[in-house]
């Protein structure tokens, strides 16, 4: 299987424009936002002509629509023990996949939030709960992936044995349209050194495949601006973090990075790019051609 690599293009001009840019980068992937990620958005729907649009326009491209990712509104804190804000992050949830169902679209990620009375294994409770409620409200093959976290406070998913014990309380009858991904930044601020080579990442992605029985759903590949286990969720191009692009050359031979989505979520250069320029952004060339050379190169055992 293949590499298919992406970014979280600016949508400047529409999610559309998003993927035209992302095209002309030579990506075969795409993360966009559906709503203003500031703000639940429990009841923002999305327009009919704004889904033909992009459909159409991701049919002009090399994207696939089960390879474009949806990221949810940063805002959503489904594992919080205030039941108030949990039926607001709850019906956030569903109703970004909602929106994103009638895209057409492959996944949609969301950080599952903080457990802020310290009880995680409740917490796993409330998370699934509201997996399995946006699941029942929305028919569809558009997946619900969690995505691990850098581990500040008391966010939940920074283990493999939270992400798992979150996707465990979901009925067996809806996991196939559940999930979850992994984050370089956010294993790196948890803890986890990729600078190790394979002899770290290999029993890294192994435990988080046996905590939940399946391999990741999406990758986001991003380097880090914080040291290890810093907890610091603060993205920088590959090979000018803590990281280093050594590392994601590791993992990129790894089988669990083929056939999925692999997201870039780091700077761009063009952030006051004009509504009708679909100009790919010189950032996401640069790293596309990184990741080029770094996934056909032969890394040293």
């Amino acid at each position: 299987m293949e590499h298919y690599f992406g970014a979280h293009t600016i949508n400047t001009g529409g999610i559309h424009m998003a993927a035209r840019r992302a095209a002309n980068s030579g990506m075969r992937a795409l993360q966009i936002f559906t709503a203003i990620p500031k703000y639940y958005n429990d009841r923002v729907s999305i327009r009919a002509e704004r889904v033909e649009r992009f459909r159409e326009t991701l049919a002009s491209t090399s994207i696939a629509p089960e390879r474009v990712v949806v990221h949810a509104a940063y805002v959503l804190n489904t594992a919080t023990p205030d039941d108030a804000k949990w039926i607001r992050a709850r019906d956030g949830l569903a109703k970004e996949l909602e929106r994103s169902t009638m895209l057409g679209v492959g996944a949609v990620c969301f950080h599952p939030g903080a457990a802020t009375d310290n009880d995680r294994e409740v917490a796993a409770e409330r998370i699934a709960a509201a997996i399995v409620h946006a699941l029942e409200q929305v028919q569809g093959d558009t997946r619900l992936l969690v995505e691990n976290t850098a581990g500040a406070g008391k966010t939940m998913g920074r283990t493999p044995e939270e992400v798992g014990s979150i996707l465990r309380h979901v009925p067996r009858r809806l996991r196939a349209r559940t999930g979850y991904g992994l984050d370089t930044c956010h294993l790196f601020a948890s803890g986890f050194d990729l600078r190790e080579a394979a002899a770290a990442t290999t029993p890294l992605l192994d435990a988080f495949e046996e905590a939940t029985g399946e391999a990741p759903g999406f990758f986001h590949l991003n380097d880090s601006e914080g040291a290890l286990a810093s907890n610091k969720d603060r993205h920088m191009l590959i090979g000018d973090g803590r990281i280093g692009a050594e590392a994601f050359g590791w993992l990129l031979h790894d089988r669990r990075t083929r056939g999925i989505p692999l997201i870039l979520e780091t700077p761009q250069l063009n952030v006051a790019i004009a509504e009708d320029d679909d100009a790919p952004d010189p950032y996401d060339v640069q790293m596309m051609e990184l990741l080029g050379r770094l996934a056909g190169r032969e890394m040293k055992q």
